[in-house]
């Protein structure tokens, strides 16, 4: 091709591409502008797009069956040294709820570590327990996020590959408005049956009462996980909202006292069958306070801290930690060892003996 030629197709190029993107290059010579420059169509993307959106039901729970659930165990995430997930060991875990009683389970919830996840990690897990243990218990996936837009895709892509319901905590950190509030838990809810997560301590921003009563009456609001305390749990239940004690510490009154259906727990993952008990049974002070000293030894430091030693130490799970989180000290793992003895072996998770644990036995990774 000549030279002269391949400058008049470079310049017919340039031309054809200057009237696509809405102006004309012959007009540069004049100091006068005619009309107004476009934005071309193809470069407006709907910000409600999202690459799963199907039509196809993703869903055939009914919000009534999460609405009665009693116990749901918060479950653990167990890694291997590598920083890997342990699936054998979770799988056991989500077993031994199942034969303890336990009705539902959160996976990638604070306890589980989802704010330590991928999202790839996240939604696997969810539907690995879908696939190996969904008829057996309720799987409520932690799609919760503080952007709205990530939310709203991970929830889709939960419900995607099968669980049962979300669990919404509100947008932490940045926090927003009251009205911003009700948009993000109203945008969430249309996906499908939905928890929301009250922790003011961990989000530092409550959810009032207003908030849930503007959203209560959407379709697919099962309830709330509260954490504040038995007097607003009171003022929900007296509305019928149906209320989960996020406390363990407080579930037995909740429960029995208060209208709570039951208890989102991190215990349970301990001592499922006796939290099973307290939860079905009526009121039991007495197993109540048997179990108080564990619950406090669990939350002296921020969850899933104490869990995961506790875990460790029932060698359960490898004494494997994904930082920031790392082992309670040696003589809070002494005490734990005396809990054990005064409620009962038998009444913990796994067969070993409990150990105490040095401290060199413990593996923390950062990646």
């Amino acid at each position: 091709m000549s030279s002269s030629s391949l400058l008049t197709n470079t310049s017919l190029r340039s031309r054809d591409v200057s009237l696509r993107f809405g102006f004309n290059p012959t007009r540069r010579t004049t100091h006068h502008r005619v009309g107004r420059w476009k934005s071309p169509e193809a470069a407006v993307i709907p910000s409600n797009h999202f690459p799963m959106r199907s039509l196809e039901p993703k869903n055939r729970t009914s919000v009534v069956d999460i609405k009665s659930l009693r116990l749901i165990t918060a479950i653990k995430t167990p890694y291997l040294p590598n920083g890997r997930f342990d699936l054998e060991a979770y799988d056991s875990l989500m077993h031994l709820q199942i034969v303890n009683g336990a009705e539902g389970v959160i996976v990638g919830g604070t306890t589980g570590e989802g704010h330590l996840m991928s999202w790839d990690e996240h939604i696997m897990l969810i539907g690995h327990t879908v696939n190996c243990f969904g008829t057996s218990i309720k799987v409520i996936g932690n799609t919760g996020s503080n952007s709205t837009r990530e939310a709203k895709h991970a929830t889709e892509q939960g419900f995607a590959v099968g669980m049962h319901a979300a669990l919404h905590i509100n947008p932490y950190y940045g926090k927003t408005s009251l009205k911003g509030l009700v948009s993000h838990f109203q945008s969430v809810l249309s996906m499908g049956p939905t928890i929301i997560y009250n922790v003011p301590s961990r989000t530092g921003q409550d959810i009032p009462p207003s908030v849930i009563d503007a959203i209560s009456e959407n379709s697919n609001m099962a309830g709330v996980k509260e954490c504040v305390g038995n007097e607003r749990i009171q003022e929900y239940t007296n509305k019928g909202i149906v209320i989960w004690s996020g406390n363990d510490d407080e579930c037995h009154d909740s429960r029995w006292m208060y209208g709570a259906t039951g208890v989102v727990s991190v215990t349970s993952n301990l001592v499922p069958g006796l939290m099973c008990e307290l939860m079905f049974q009526g009121m039991n002070p007495l197993l109540n306070s048997k179990l108080m000293p564990l619950f406090k030894w669990l939350f002296q430091e921020p969850n899933p801290i104490g869990l995961n030693t506790a875990l460790a130490q029932l060698g359960v799970i490898r004494p494997v930690f994904r930082l920031p989180y790392q082992p309670l000290p040696f003589a809070k793992r002494v005490e734990f060892v005396k809990i054990v003895e005064s409620i009962g072996r038998e009444y913990f998770v796994g067969e070993k003996d409990v150990q105490v644990l040095h401290d060199e036995e413990f593996l923390l990774v950062d990646g």
